[in-house]
């Protein structure tokens, strides 16, 4: 697939950024647009790859980035432009396929993680569990596509989930290291490139035993070290 002029692209893939500017009428969870400035200095700065605009790999990188955007801020799924959400479904290692409505209501880090030793996403909201990864990376959690290796309607491409460990996860203190995860995904996608459903595949025994790895300490300890669960950031930027 050549690379296709992003004025020629459906609003959907192009800069998430167009996308947030165009979601005039949108309903945000924090009442106001995310602001993606930071987010886009780490990019520039750590990702691994600088796709072409307009490339299958740029647009497959802006659709989820869009997708991940609407899911996080925008509290209506009738709203979201990156899904055709009556037939939405997503699902994480073969496991359970959720809906646009569960995505929204329970979040993608719940949904994405499940049930583990160091997660339990049947005892966090949408809420909390924002909080707590906001909390372990302060400075964002950035997401880029790596490869692509087939085109539309059916999509499979491999990217990489990183950020710095510097805020504390739960009592587990912070490392100050790059925290990674790779995975590959597949999505279904409608002519006009909206996500019918996403399959993602990825070993998150690896990301969570690298949150746990700074050991934990005492609430004195995190409290004489500045522990940042003070602190509430209204949005982790994502990707």
């Amino acid at each position: 697939m050549n690379a296709t002029p992003s004025k020629n692209l459906p609003l959907w893939v192009q800069d998430r950024d167009t996308v947030i500017a165009h979601s005039t009428n949108a309903t945000w969870r924090h009442d106001t647009p995310p602001d993606y400035t930071e987010s886009k200095v780490g990019l520039a700065q750590e990702s691994k790859c600088n796709h072409v605009e307009g490339s299958l790999e740029a647009i497959a990188q802006n659709l989820v980035r869009t997708f991940e955007m609407e899911a996080s801020f925008k509290t209506n799924p009738d709203q979201w432009l990156s899904v055709v959400n009556d037939k939405f479904r997503m699902s994480s290692n073969g496991g359970q396929a959720y809906t646009a409505e569960e995505v929204s209501a329970s979040g993608t880090y719940n949904l994405f993680i499940g049930d583990t030793q160091d997660y339990q996403a049947s005892q966090e909201t949408f809420e909390s569990s924002g909080k707590l990864f906001r909390t372990a990376f302060p400075k964002g959690f950035l997401w880029e596509v790596l490869e692509v290796y087939s085109a539309p309607p059916k999509v499979t491409f491999k990217w990489r989930h990183w950020g710095t460990f510097s805020g504390y996860y739960k009592d587990y203190a912070p490392t100050g290291e790059t925290v990674e995860i790779v995975g590959m995904s597949v999505a279904h996608l409608t002519e006009d490139l909206k996500i019918l459903s996403v399959e993602h595949y990825f070993d998150n025994s690896l990301f969570l035993a690298k949150l746990t790895s700074g050991g934990k300490q005492t609430t004195n300890e995190q409290q004489a070290t500045g522990c940042p669960f003070g602190s509430w950031f209204k949005g982790l930027k994502l990707r």
